[in-house]
């Protein structure tokens, strides 16, 4: 174990953080993307210093398979931009660069400064954006060249431990970005990370800050758990938190009210954990269905709808615009939720046609 030093206001020489060896930290270059390699190697040829950051780090610690790559460094947007030509400068206020490697998308980031907050928007040093990180498992900076680990927050201890600890300010963290508390439950369970009495009921209490975010900021966000293998897990760490209403609150009405429904959804939620598992690359539509099948059960007595005179096409638009109210806030794309309706409704003996269903 090594250790990197500064100064103090004073002056004086204190240790700042702890840098882990490649023995320690057991991560292996085979299980980095070898474009985000290319990315950090060109960075250093011009001079400046970049690590992969954040959830990346975490999961290759812990074993799982990073979707993205994420890359801070010392360089400003306009010096990255002129290192990769196959990049393009994104935001308004503070302006991050992505790097395009075909169908793959390398957020590149300056090192941002904390004197405004976490969300401020002003280039700082490292020892300022370790700061503005929200967990500690999540602000670990690696690099693959030397491969060590650089912590400055205890972070890898935090990993082993299985503890999951705010970085900011427990008073702040959420007022400042209240997605924080979606993010904080979907850790929980994909690292089996356990949250403190206080976080947990600072979570609870904030709850009602998730009304501030946009639509589609939490379709992003529950579609990131719609295809997650923990699904099941993060969708109960919702209910117990007390955010659930405000990501699906016509479902948490029905769950709260129904228990014949809410163990049929919870169900279905862990089947749809084990189909991630298995399969990532499965459609949309596809996982939505397990989201609405068991709402779609309840809308009306179905044998005896089937033999009326209401026509499958009357019946897919009332029960589609039904599903569209029930799955709000989230705005998923609308192909994606006919085919789950229409798929649902097959199962229920709704004569739709398959040549249908592979239309949208």
């Amino acid at each position: 174990m090594l250790y990197r030093y500064g100064t103090d206001k004073n002056g004086k020489l204190v240790k700042k953080a702890v840098v882990y060896t490649k023995d320690e930290h057991l991560i292996s270059l085979e299980n980095i993307d070898i474009d985000a390699l290319q990315i950090i190697n060109r960075l250093r040829d011009a001079g400046c210093t970049s690590y992969i950051v954040g959830g990346a780090v975490r999961d290759l610690i812990v074993g799982n398979k990073p979707k993205d790559f994420d890359i801070v460094t010392d360089a400003t947007p306009s010096k990255i931009k002129r290192v990769f030509r196959n990049s393009r400068i994104i935001g308004r206020r503070f302006r991050l660069v992505h790097v395009v490697f075909g169908t793959k998308i390398f957020e590149v980031s300056t090192f941002r400064s904390n004197a405004e907050g976490s969300v401020g928007n002003e280039f700082g040093t490292i020892e300022q954006d370790v700061l503005r990180r929200d967990f500690t498992i999540n602000a670990l900076y690696y690099d693959p060249l030397q491969e060590v680990v650089i912590d400055y927050v205890d972070g890898m201890k935090d990993i082993k431990k299985h503890i999951l600890r705010p970085v900011i300010s427990i008073d702040t963290i959420f007022v400042e970005d209240p997605v924080r508390m979606l993010r904080a439950i979907k850790y929980s369970a994909t690292t089996h990370a356990k949250m403190g009495h206080n976080l947990r009921k600072k979570i609870c209490n904030s709850a009602e800050l998730l009304t501030q975010i946009s639509p589609s900021r939490l379709t992003e966000e529950l579609l990131k758990i719609i295809n997650s293998p923990y699904a099941d897990e993060i969708i109960s760490e919702a209910i117990q938190t007390d955010l659930f209403i405000y990501l699906q609150p016509s479902a948490a009405a029905l769950l709260d009210a129904n228990k014949e429904y809410e163990r049929k959804y919870l169900s279905s939620i862990s089947e749809l954990a084990k189909l991630n598992l298995q399969d990532s690359g499965v459609r949309l539509g596809i996982k939505l269905k397990y989201l609405i099948r068991d709402f779609i059960e309840t809308l009306t007595d179905w044998p005896k709808e089937i033999q009326g005179k209401t026509s499958s096409t009357e019946l897919f638009a009332k029960t589609w615009k039904q599903c569209r109210n029930f799955v709000l806030p989230m705005n998923p794309v609308r192909k994606e939720l006919e085919y789950a309706v229409k798929s649902s409704l097959k199962d229920l003996g709704v004569n739709i046609s398959l040549k249908s269903l592979k239309k949208i």
